[in-house]
């Protein structure tokens, strides 16, 4: 997936009508989390692997969302209430990426 198609993805996931560069911005934020997880050895990858690319507009939805309400640990107004257990991507989708380790 070409980052052309990963920003049509994050509006749709968003309904976002941000300029492209915000988007792209938040592409490569999710990229480096990606990375870092999945190769915690490693510096020198810089693509995500195609199976992970889905996911990287997963990501990059979900932050672009809480963009504004970082690191909220309460939040409560007409009956709706919000609270962050932490101001980064959540578990629930970091726990999708299976680490690489290998012997060098």
């Amino acid at each position: 997936m070409v980052d052309s198609e990963k920003i049509i993805m994050i509006r749709a996931l968003t309904g976002s009508d941000d300029e492209e560069a915000v988007l792209v911005a938040f592409l490569a934020v999710a990229r480096d989390k990606i990375l870092n997880r999945l190769y915690p050895y490693h510096d020198d990858e810089t693509e995500v692997p195609e199976k992970y690319q889905m996911l990287q507009c997963e990501i990059a939805a979900y932050l672009l969302n809480k963009r504004g309400a970082e690191g909220q640990t309460a939040h409560s107004e007409n009956g709706i209430s919000r609270s962050y257990g932490s101001a980064d991507v959540p578990e629930e989708l970091m726990s999708r990426i299976t680490p690489y380790i290998g012997v060098m």
